[in-house]
């Protein structure tokens, strides 16, 4: 009997699992102010600047300053991601489809954390009398959507940081997109060893502390028809530590189990409880770019 040469092929397989090239971490989330705690929401307490005063007579009455006391809250949204795989499905594979499964449901998770904050960076900001209060894009924003970044933007942005007495020792960082990593590169003054460290340059692809600020690149800023600006515009965002606030009732959790209402499939979840507020609009800046090299 004959038998055709493509019957007596080998088929080779891998044990790994490559990941679709994604982000993996939330990159944010290390540079806002966080707590825990089981509730619906949370209350973030403001206090008002205290002017001193000139002394004009001895033995005057003890001034009362009656600092202006406010606060802004954050309410718990619950975020989730799921999946199933068949009884059948890890016996007929050479990797463990649940395991890997899960670990691309967190990743998800992760860059959810990033959304969240990025929302709230510009959003509506809730109060703790339930009022609300838009961003001020008029005081608290650096171009005008019609020039890509540049270095006259970043120490515009400086300048409004110090316009508003931000602290210059409070760690600032910034969230741009790939363009402007490219149009970044292409100025002299990220790239000059007169005004950088050329090692940093050459491990990160981008000068990580240029300026005072931490540089970090982001897939997920708010852009074209999400800004003010329209197609081809993007809002990048410079802020401190003490801008945003993330309220984590339950961090990013993880169950796997067996569903005997649908032939014992395997069910992956991952869930989380999480709030975002902007807290002091004075610590957050939007730089108004085009998205584009020209």
């Amino acid at each position: 009997m004959a038998v055709t040469i493509q019957e007596a092929y080998i088929q080779t397989f891998e044990n790994n699992v490559r990941h679709k090239a994604q982000q993996r971490k939330a990159k944010l989330r290390g540079f806002c102010q966080t707590v825990g705690g089981n509730s619906q929401s949370h209350n973030w307490p403001i206090l008002g600047k205290i002017e001193a005063t000139d002394k004009s007579t001895r033995l005057q009455d003890t001034p009362v300053a009656d600092a202006a006391w406010t606060e802004r809250t954050s309410l718990i949204v619950p975020f989730d991601a799921g999946e199933s795989t068949e009884q059948e499905d890890p016996t007929q594979m050479l990797v463990d489809p649940n395991s890997n499964l899960t670990m691309a449901l967190a990743m998800g998770m992760e860059r959810r954390v990033d959304d969240r904050l990025i929302a709230a960076a510009t959003a509506d900001a809730l109060n703790g009398d339930g009022s609300t209060t838009a961003y001020d894009f008029t005081n608290q924003a650096a171009g005008a959507y019609t020039d890509p970044i540049s270095f006259d933007m970043v120490t515009a942005v400086q300048e409004i940081f110090m316009k508003n007495d931000i602290d210059p020792e409070e760690p600032k960082v910034v969230v741009v997109g790939p363009t402007q990593v490219r149009k970044l590169m292409q100025l002299t003054e990220n790239t000059s060893s007169d005004y950088v460290q050329a090692q940093a340059l050459q491990s990160y692809g981008i000068a990580p502390n240029w300026l005072g600020f931490t540089w970090i690149n982001s897939t997920r800023l708010l852009a074209g028809a999400d800004t003010g600006g329209g197609a081809g515009t993007i809002d990048t965002l410079f802020f401190t530590q003490r801008a945003l606030g993330l309220h984590v009732a339950k961090d990013i959790t993880a169950r796997v189990a067996e569903d005997p209402g649908k032939s014992f499939a395997w069910r992956l979840y991952c869930f989380a409880h999480m709030g975002a507020i902007r807290i002091e609009d004075e610590q957050m800046v939007v730089g108004r770019a085009l998205d584009a090299m020209a």
